[in-house]
């Protein structure tokens, strides 16, 4: 559809990744009229297509944040989902591996997480079982997560995006917001199409869920996303796929102990079976899906830390995802900026910055806060 059609609107979510779906069909299932703005030809083009596709459980954040609640509210959510919508998923489980001494009291630290977050049927494990869970993977100790699993991520995507069509949402291409102006309680956001075209929108409420642009949408709105702690810092992580003939077998996601900037370089299937390794985790200035073949080298020899005999001529490169971090490089941990903005003068604006990891699991939760954040219509 073209915006000349429908000049003004309840509600304008900027992004059409897997957020800004699912905010569009909470907020259209609630009775709001909704335009999607996204500036790429398709939906779910950066964050969303570009991660390891996996359903978390929730072991990682601190209890009580908002990653923490949306991933443990999201998930099972996310199962019944795609139980009864028919988007394609599996709840293979996974088990994280701690290969030196000094890392099984880590995995303890993490089942106790975990447990007070409310992942569920937590389990410690030794070496031996770790082999007979997986024969290939060698370990002193593991954490196994049987609620971990795998989806279809754009298949969940045009679920969302068929549910806010149902109940009126529409969604607009090549649509990127160049500049947004509140004016008397509204906003009159202008976007500009693929040959440089003009159009306007106006709006009562606006979802800031533009992934990797979202600290600059905010700043379109008039906030300073330094000093409000919304700038993102960009955060490349690569993949290897394992080539099919190699003799090396998974049953369930494989992860190592995790480090400061992401989950470490796990083992991780897609509905096929085929086996793919990553991601690293390198700060960048600019966006950029290039995968270096002779990184091969580094992911076998990490990897092979649990996966003794791994050999990186059996790796090729597999496309690459960029995380849209909060926490910069050696800084601790940031939770998800989810934020009505009243107090700073934008009422009906919600950011949401830096949904990085577990924000695909979270997603269905997040849109339920989104949708009452911005109330009844």
């Amino acid at each position: 559809m073209s915006l000349a059609t429908r000049p003004e609107v309840d509600v304008v979510v900027v992004g059409a990744g897997v957020i800004g779906l699912a905010a569009a069909a909470a907020l259209a299932r609630r009775g709001r009229e909704v335009i999607v703005l996204e500036r790429h030809g398709r939906m779910a083009q950066e964050t969303t297509s570009r991660n390891s596709q996996v359903i978390h459980a929730g072991l990682y954040y601190p209890t009580g944040s908002a990653k923490a609640r949306h991933c443990v509210a999201g998930r099972e959510v996310l199962y019944a989902r795609c139980r009864a919508r028919g988007v394609p998923h599996r709840p293979l489980g996974k088990i994280v591996v701690a290969t030196r001494p000094e890392e099984i009291p880590v995995l303890e630290r993490l089942h106790a997480l975990g447990s007070a977050n409310g992942a569920p049927d937590l389990a410690l494990v030794d070496g031996a079982e770790v082999a007979r869970l997986e024969p290939c993977v060698r370990a002193l100790a593991g954490l196994v997560s049987p609620r971990t699993g795998i989806l279809d991520a754009h298949a969940l995507c045009l679920d969302f995006a068929a549910e806010a069509e149902e109940h009126g949402a529409a969604i607009v291409f090549h649509s990127r917001v160049e500049e947004i102006e509140s004016r008397r309680g509204r906003y009159r956001v202008e976007v500009a199409g693929p040959r440089g075209e003009r159009a306007r929108v106006e709006c009562a409420a606006l979802v800031n869920a533009a992934g990797l642009a979202a600290d600059a949408v905010a700043a379109l709105a008039g906030l300073d996303p330094d000093a409000l702690g919304y700038r993102q810092h960009p955060c490349k992580g690569d993949y290897f796929a394992l080539a099919p003939g190699a003799p090396l077998r998974v049953s369930r996601l494989v992860y190592p102990v995790h480090g400061r900037a992401g989950l470490g370089i796990h083992v991780t299937l897609d509905l096929g079976g085929r086996v793919r390794f990553g991601p690293d985790a390198t700060y960048v200035d600019a966006v950029s899906y290039d995968v270096d073949p002779a990184k091969a080298g580094a992911f076998a020899e990490a990897a092979g830390r649990y996966l003794p005999g791994l050999r990186a001529e059996w790796l090729s490169p597999d496309g690459a995802g960029v995380r849209p971090k909060l926490a910069g490089p050696d800084e601790g941990f940031r939770d998800f900026a989810i934020a009505e903005e009243s107090a700073r003068g934008l009422p009906g604006f919600v950011n949401l910055i830096g949904i990085e990891s577990p924000g695909l699991t979270a997603a269905p939760s997040i849109a339920e806060e989104v949708a009452d954040l911005l109330g009844a219509p």
